[in-house]
């Protein structure tokens, strides 16, 4: 199955489901590795076993608590380095601080790409990660990146709506309209545009949405979007198209990492569902809401590795899903 110098699995503390996932998916053990934190606050890594000339991929997302995990992968990555290992390989299912990636005011920070640099400065020699909020953060660096999508995955989870063929996908920002569009041009079905706006001659107004392109009145909304975190973008959104008159409101989220959410306001959001993958760790959160869905990314992860490793297309991986493809989409 795998060629050449055999795969080294890692994985960090950020997600360690998906990382039994994967190995499973792939038939290879996780080497075993401990990161650990000195009573100051500082990692320490240990790596059981040899990976010196080994493929090396670490699973690490950035989730829960952002700073330890991305630093516990710099670790990782810096002690795979000095253990000689032929290529290093970062799994970042959810890249860390992918909202800070330009500047958008005087003097803000473009932190995506000082992580990139980070990254890089560590060891790290290629990384897969999955939806990023902005394709140009690709751009951030001077090695191989591999966005994978969840797309397909949403496309085959939207055609199992009851009544999709009456469906309008939606976007709650300008930002997601190219998102939206392409999904609704592979399903045949209309688009619309949210505008979220506030009122600027006072500064304690609140926000509202407005609906500016497409009409959701007696269809099946279905809200995309890449990112949850307070959950307030998601609540605008719901309660606008509900008063647009829309039949039922379906919602489907890349990241779902649910920081700041309140977990009781969305069970009572006017929607059937929350669909969410699972690049950020679920469990939690489905005891907390009953609407929410996980999406199993497990297997995308574990044929993007396999294909590196084997010098194969990953482009090759996304080519069919939405006519049936060779990857089956798991509920967890």
């Amino acid at each position: 199955m795998y060629h050449g110098n055999s795969i080294r699995l890692l994985a960090g503390n950020s997600h360690p489901e998906l990382a039994h996932s994967v190995a499973e998916r792939l038939g290879v053990p996780l080497t075993p590795c401990m990161p650990q934190k000195f009573s100051n606050g500082e990692i320490n890594v240990k790596i059981a076993e040899s990976v010196r000339e080994e493929d090396v991929f670490i699973i690490q997302s950035g989730c829960s608590d952002v700073n330890d995990n991305l630093m516990e992968l710099l670790i990782l990555i810096s002690a795979c380095k000095t253990a000689s290992a032929r290529r290093i390989t970062a799994v970042i299912p959810c890249f860390p601080y992918a909202r800070m990636d330009k500047k958008d005011k005087s003097r803000a920070p473009i932190t995506a790409k000082l992580v990139a640099n980070m990254l890089v400065c560590a060891g790290c020699d290629h990384i897969i990660t999955m939806d990023l909020h902005a394709s140009q953060i690709q751009g951030f660096f001077d090695i191989p990146v591999d966005n994978l999508f969840s797309e397909p995955l949403m496309i085959t989870y939207i055609k199992r709506i009851d009544g999709w063929q009456n469906s309008i996908i939606v976007s709650p920002d300008a930002g997601g309209a190219k998102r939206v569009a392409a999904i609704a041009d592979k399903l045949g079905v209309e688009f619309a545009l949210i505008h979220r706006q506030r009122d600027k001659q006072s500064k304690n107004a609140p926000e509202r949405m407005e609906l500016l392109v497409g009409d959701v009145r007696d269809k099946v909304a279905i809200l995309v979007d890449d990112m949850i975190d307070t959950g307030h973008t998601l609540t605008l959104a719901a309660r606008t198209l509900h008063d647009k008159g829309a039949k039922a409101i379906h919602v489907l989220i890349s990241h779902g990492l649910f920081a700041e959410a309140n977990m009781a306001a969305i069970e009572e959001l006017p929607i059937e569902e929350l669909v969410v993958t699972n690049t950020a760790p679920q469990k939690e959160h489905k005891e907390k809401c009953s609407k929410i869905r996980a999406i199993d990314i497990s297997a995308i992860i574990a044929e993007s590795i396999r294909r590196t490793h084997n010098g194969e297309s990953i482009s090759l991986l996304f080519g069919d899903w939405t006519g049936g493809g060779h990857l089956d989409m798991v509920l967890l």
